[in-house]
């Protein structure tokens, strides 16, 4: 189904990530499931997003939280069952809501059935030309074959062990040595994730978000990674070739789409991934990791709009997702901006501040031309869980950095529905075991029951955000004009006389001459918008924010 004025759903949806672990238990074992999903499903609904994305449910040691997968046709027992799978997406689909998918084409498990008897087959398996096997360096072959650091940190390489007890070839991993890295020169492979995506096509899933997209294809010759030359194994030409066979995939079936996970400084680059014979979208890490900074925004948002331009494609809008700190704690620091090498705990943080920020984002992301992604929580205004006790982390960025690294579970801790204390309606009433991450006590005021109805609660401002922005012909994809704003403040326009002015100066900015005023992010200041505070308007003609009315 597309949209009603005739284009792609995908150009202009807002799209909810669920967190499978983490969203709703209706077992009672203190793990998300499907039939928690499913009981939630009007939440999402009346929430207002248009898709749904699902971080991986398929079977898997859970080495990494899911995205070792051991089998893609199937759904992990502690989710569920593919029956149910197959009923959630016939129920979303009843609610008016897409379904997209995750699939991981990197790597896979260690305990798929291929890497399986590439292992247990020894060295003249044939199995093993589907992963990259290699012998090591030095006389007996003992080093590593490169000294590649991994995408975690750490190794890249592990040695396997002969049938025989002797030590045999290594094998490359990017992540964790329980993901072995597939060998995507090998037309198997390629045409066993081209199997995989009709998979999920035929049961009527309406899109698939792809995994670290652009490392899938490695230099042969396994060069040392040294400045000034081409990468190894990040984003390497061959990559588009896989895309455009999944691209030809995916126009088989009508009204699909292909969503990479492309993590890429250079946006000429990045770009290229949103050909029009390749995939659809691709997450705007960019702007996830900008300051809360006026300039550094607006350079974001035209650099982002510039590099899809030439291609056509829709530009995306992510604040938070599940492998990164959540952004009401990221805006109440010093530092605003996200990067994993700067990833540290006990950094003071105004928590207050942040939500203020956060909220003035959400109307600055949901405004903005093109797709947005919700992070499961965000719409609660759920903050980094950054005391969770060392023995129940689970993340592998946290172990393999040496705990310097806290790791991704802070973002992933289960969300708060009702009640006083926890597990805040995660699981029932009867439930047999605690969430599998605890929950801040402080999340009694955070949670879904709690905001409900509350005009001032994050979720009502999500919701009111999310009810205009499927009203007005103006959100969603489409144009954006800049308009004159004092520093410090974003000023723009969108068609039909819809103005946005986010205020991330120190100082109360006087609003411009307007008919109606729609949403604000906090309380205004009679015609006055506050610092760190975000407005919609609707306007009669265009006009220069921070003017005196007429």
């Amino acid at each position: 189904m597309s949209t009603a004025d005739g284009s792609p759903w995908w150009r202009g949806a807002v799209i909810y990530q669920v967190y499978p672990r983490s969203f709703a238990d209706g077992d009672g074992d203190g793990i998300g499931d499907i039939a928690g999903i499913r009981s939630r499903l009007n939440y999402l609904s009346t929430l207002g997003v248009d898709a749904i994305w699902f971080s991986p449910w398929y079977p898997s040691p859970m080495a990494d939280a899911g995205y070792d997968v051991a089998d893609y046709r199937d759904i992990d027992p502690v989710f569920g069952t593919l029956a149910e799978a197959e009923a959630l997406i016939a129920e979303a689909h009843a609610l008016g809501l897409k379904i997209i998918v995750d699939v991981v084409p990197n790597h896979c498990s260690d305990a798929h059935p291929w890497f399986q008897a590439a292992l247990n087959g020894g060295p003249d398996a044939p199995e093993r030309e589907l992963f990259w096997f290699r012998p090591g360096r030095g006389p007996d072959g003992d080093q590593r074959p490169t000294d590649w650091v991994g995408e975690f940190g750490g190794e890249t390489w592990t040695r396997t062990t002969n049938p025989d007890g002797t030590p045999g070839d290594w094998y490359l991993h990017l992540f964790t040595a329980e993901q072995p890295d597939f060998n995507w020169d090998h037309p198997k492979v390629r045409a066993e994730f081209e199997d995989i995506l009709r998979f999920w096509f035929d049961r009527g899933v309406d899109g698939i978000r792809i995994d670290s997209a652009g490392l899938l294809v490695k230099d042969g010759s396994l060069p040392e990674t040294l400045p000034g030359r081409p990468h190894p194994f990040r984003d390497l030409d061959g990559v588009h070739e896989i895309y455009r066979a999944w691209r030809r995939v995916a126009d088989e079936y009508p009204d699909r789409a292909l969503i990479g996970e492309v993590w890429m400084p250079d946006r000429q680059r990045f770009a290229n991934y949103l050909r029009p014979d390749e995939l659809h979208a691709a997450f705007n890490f960019d702007f996830l990791g900008c300051a809360w900074d006026a300039a550094a925004l607006r350079e974001s948002i035209d650099g982002t709009l510039s590099a899809h331009a030439p291609v056509g494609a829709p530009a995306t809008w992510v604040l938070s997702n599940h492998d990164v700190t959540r952004h009401v704690t990221r805006y109440g620091r010093a530092d605003t901006t996200f990067s994993f090498a700067a990833k540290r705990e006990g950094t003071p943080t105004d928590l207050e501040l942040g939500t203020r920020r956060a909220r003035a984002a959400a109307l600055l992301s949901l405004s903005l031309p093109g797709a947005a992604y919700v992070y499961q929580g965000e719409e609660l205004g759920l903050w980094e869980v950054e005391d969770i006790p060392r023995e129940l982390r689970q993340d592998p960025m946290h172990f393999r950095s040496g705990g310097v690294d806290p790791g991704r579970d802070g973002c992933r801790v289960p969300l708060p529905w009702s009640g006083e204390t926890p597990p805040f309606g995660f699981s029932p009433d009867e439930t047999t075991g605690a969430p599998w991450l605890p929950q801040p006590t402080d999340w009694k005021d955070r949670t879904a029951q709690a905001q409900a109805g509350d005009e001032r609660s994050m979720l009502e401002l999500y919701r009111a955000a999310l009810a205009i922005r499927r009203a007005e012909p103006a959100l969603g994809d489409g144009e954006m004009t800049w308009l004159p704003a004092p520093d410090g403040v974003l000023a723009y326009r969108r068609s039909a006389g819809f103005t946005c002015l986010v205020n991330l100066s120190g100082a109360a900015v006087p609003l411009p001459p307007h008919t109606e005023r729609l949403l604000a992010s906090g309380p205004l200041d009679d015609d006055l918008l506050p610092p760190d505070t975000a407005v919609w308007l609707r306007t009669a003609e265009p006009v220069s924010a921070g003017s005196d009315p007429a």
